[in-house]
């Protein structure tokens, strides 16, 4: 079995979780997602990180050995607090 390509696992977030905007950086073994969902409305970071990963299913334990995300919410990713750049 191959290593994912950083667009692959953007595919696998994306049909399990709707995402206003979704990236996803890596190497084929360790991954790094910026992950924006309303999903995440009134969730804690563990339970939000939880939600991804039950949208990743059997692929995270097989396939994708490292992933770090930054989950926010729509709001929070519009916020100037947010700490990220564009």
């Amino acid at each position: 079995m191959s290593d994912p390509s950083p667009g692959e696992v953007r595919d696998f977030i994306a049909a399990g979780l709707p995402c206003t905007h979704l990236e996803v950086e890596g190497d084929g073994r360790h991954f790094f997602a910026t992950i924006v969902s309303a999903e995440f409305e009134g969730l804690s970071r563990v339970r939000r990180h939880q939600r991804v990963y039950s949208a990743l299913g059997d692929r995270m334990r097989e396939q994708i050995h490292a992933l770090s995300m930054k989950t926010l919410t729509p709001s929070e990713y519009a916020a100037p607090a947010a700490g990220h750049h564009a």
